[in-house]
């Protein structure tokens, strides 16, 4: 099979999150690359604003902000 992009598309979490966790971890599907910055839960309004100006692609909210530390490192 193959991943395709589609437009407000089907997706039932419950059957494709396991099989795209599956893909990740077997390095077949990168999804690393689409990450910018990991930040914490206090840091929203800056990475909107940095969206707006066209500074990142996607911000991922770390719940723990010690952990986002760690993983921007």
């Amino acid at each position: 099979g193959a991943l395709k992009s589609s437009w407000y598309g089907d997706c039932l979490p419950s059957r494709d999150f396991p099989m795209l966790i599956d893909l990740y971890l077997q390095d077949r599907l990168n999804l690393d690359d689409f990450v910018t910055e990991t930040i914490g839960i206090g840091d929203i309004d800056e990475a909107f604003a940095k969206m707006q100006r066209g500074e990142v692609l996607r911000s991922v909210v770390v719940l723990d902000e010690a952990a986002a530390e760690d993983v921007a490192r």
